[in-house]
């Protein structure tokens, strides 16, 4: 039996209802015409302020998100971390935010989610968002290297200041941050402050960590050159490897504005360029890799490259890393095995989530198998509890 083939480890922390609901939302989530008409009618009754909350709570809510405030999911952590040894980072979700009081609210919050970092052994990273802290739009401008008016510039001075309130913080309280990429039209603007502020921060080791979206088929050539840079200058890297999260939206937006679409051509060569960025990162020294994936594959591989390069399994520059609600087969596996695990938990009122929850199922209806394989393990599980 191989190691993520393992039910009885991955849903030991389910109770039969438990898996009974996780069982038919993913039954739902495979139907893609459901999921359009369900996003649909969600996005009306909540614009309507219809009475919904109570149903979106009570099925996809508490499957993907660990609750309203941050304390909502303290009993969720601990029993995950207690029972499974999976750790968990608070994920503040909400998302497409525009005006300063917004920015200092989710500066708050994630100062807030270090110092409960500092505190639990069970939650071992903070994480924000780049629009959590600035405007969308300010981002792409600089991107796309165009200047800002003086009214802008004061604005973004603020964005930068909220990063390094941040990142001091995290170096005080010595809690390694994660920042997530977004679309590629902002990206550059951030990469290029997080790379600043690695220079600053990681002197002695990766506190402040950027993501790299692999669906992009130009961020192996920009590791690289980071990498370089950083070797020249001293200091450390911090990496969080995902797949990423706007394959529809990107090409979409290539396809409208005539530009050669960044995503990868097919789901292989995605998979390539994930495997190459992680094996990139094992081989070179002065890097930590957090590797978001729900890929049993990388997930095999980076295994077998901690063996090859004589990374111990519960090495603190080595994390793997899935979202709360899913793919449990890799984390309570692997955390079983002594690595180091994390589950993303995201939490926020739940209108205010719902941006995060939509991109969720139709992530998960766009990704073939993904639904069929959380289907099929959870009809395992059944299967054994009933014999």
């Amino acid at each position: 039996m191989k190691l993520f083939d393992n039910t009885e480890i991955a849903f030991k922390l389910k109770s039969d209802s438990e898996l009974e609901r996780a069982y038919f939302l993913f039954k739902m989530i495979q139907n893609q015409p459901m999921v359009r008409i369900g996003t649909a009618v969600t996005n009306f009754a909540l614009k309507a302020h219809l009475p919904v909350e109570g149903l979106i709570r009570s099925t996809v809510f508490d499957h993907f998100c660990g609750g309203v405030t941050e304390d909502d999911c303290l009993p969720n952590i601990e029993k995950m971390y207690e029972k499974g040894n999976v750790h968990s980072i608070l994920d503040y979700s909400v998302e497409g935010k525009e005006d300063e009081a917004q920015f200092d609210d989710a500066l708050r919050m994630t100062l807030k989610t270090i110092e409960f970092a500092k505190e639990k052994n069970s939650i071992p990273f903070a994480v924000f968002k780049p629009t959590g802290f600035g405007r969308f739009a300010l981002y792409q401008k600089l991107t796309e290297g165009n200047s800002f008016t003086d009214e802008e510039q004061k604005e973004w001075e603020k964005v930068v200041e909220r990063y390094h309130v941040v990142c001091k913080a995290a170096v005080e309280k010595d809690v390694p941050l994660l920042i997530d990429a977004e679309e590629s039209w902002m990206q550059d603007a951030a990469d290029d402050l997080i790379e600043e502020l690695m220079e600053l921060y990681n002197k002695d080791k990766a506190i402040v960590f950027n993501t790299l979206q692999m669906y992009r088929h130009d961020r192996m050539e920009y590791l690289k050159g980071l990498y370089q840079r950083a070797h020249q200058k001293g200091y450390h890297i911090g990496m969080k490897v995902v797949r990423g999260a706007y394959m529809e939206k990107e090409r979409a937006r290539a396809e409208e504005h005539g530009y050669e679409s960044p995503i990868c051509k097919d789901k292989q060569a995605t998979d390539d360029n994930y495997n190459e960025a992680i094996r990139f990162m094992m081989e070179h020294k002065n890097m930590a890799i957090f590797a978001g994936t729900h890929n049993e594959e990388s997930s095999y591989l980076l295994m077998e490259l901690a063996n090859e390069y004589k990374v111990s399994s519960n090495d603190t520059r080595m994390w793997f890393g899935q979202l709360y609600g899913m793919s449990d087969h890799i984390s309570f596996n692997l955390a079983q095995q002594g690595y180091n695990v994390a589950k993303y938990v995201p939490f926020g009122p739940v209108r205010d989530v719902m941006p995060y929850l939509i991109r969720r199922a139709e992530e998960n209806t766009s990704v073939a198998g993904q639904t069929s394989r959380e289907l099929n393990l959870l009809k395992t599980e059944k299967k054994r509890r009933k014999l």
